[in-house]
């Protein structure tokens, strides 16, 4: 169902910017995509193009363009899977635990990978390697680092390696006081924020930064970074 939400195409219906689907059916992705949420296809579409807001004590209806559409589906697809990725991992850790045991096992998932750069490049892969190179500094630190200030202590003859903090300035650029996170964190609070105002935040706030570099893609102009 997450995956199917990818292939949901909005139309513009008529000369207004009202967002519609010409076709729900079973076979459709917002179909197929209905089915595995267990809801009603015309409901699901019907609150991705036409939400129901409250404003003040009065409920309206919002109509939503197709960028707004794509936007809420995305984000739909994006909180479910969050919640399925925790509660399998729930579930797994549920088998494993005996509370009659002092010592427990448990499941925990960790991906150690190289900075990876694609043809494309959205918000979701710059954090899954920005998650990616935190896990590995911490790795280095205390499987190398550490020891080897053990071997010191301990008058082992040795030469220290240096295993580098190639990525720092890029993980500091996330992490500081107005770095990446702490913006998104400001444009979430904001209802009428967009990808653009966010971006706009970024070269703002960070566009003097050496690491922080304008889209590069050739064949992509919707490529983030």
């Amino acid at each position: 169902g997450v995956m199917t939400c990818g292939g949901v195409q909005y139309i513009q219906k008529g000369r207004d910017e009202q967002a519609e689907l010409s076709d729900i059916g079973p076979d459709t992705f917002a179909g197929k995509a209905a089915a595995s949420f267990g809801v009603d296809a015309a409901a699901m579409v019907k609150a991705f193009c036409k939400p129901r807001i409250k404003v003040g004590t009065e409920w309206v209806t919002k109509q939503q363009n197709i960028e707004q559409a794509t936007g809420a589906t995305g984000g739909i697809a994006r909180a479910i899977f969050d919640r399925v990725f925790k509660w399998l991992i729930e579930k797994c850790n549920d088998t494993l635990i005996d509370a009659s045991l002092k010592k427990a096992n448990f499941c925990a998932v960790l991906d150690i990978a190289g900075f990876e750069i694609f043809e494309y490049n959205g918000f979701e892969q710059i954090s899954i390697n920005f998650v990616n190179e935190k896990l590995q500094q911490f790795f280095n630190h205390h499987m190398f680092v550490v020891e080897q200030e053990e071997y010191v202590k301990e008058g082992i003859d040795w030469v220290m390696v240096d295993f580098g903090m190639d990525l720092a300035a890029a993980i500091i650029m996330f992490e500081k006081p107005m770095g990446i996170w702490a913006i998104l964190e400001e444009e979430s609070l904001f209802p009428k924020a967009t990808d653009k105002s966010f971006e706009e935040k970024l070269k703002a706030s960070l566009g003097k930064l050496p690491v922080f570099l304008k889209p590069a893609s050739k064949t992509d102009k919707n490529a983030h970074f």
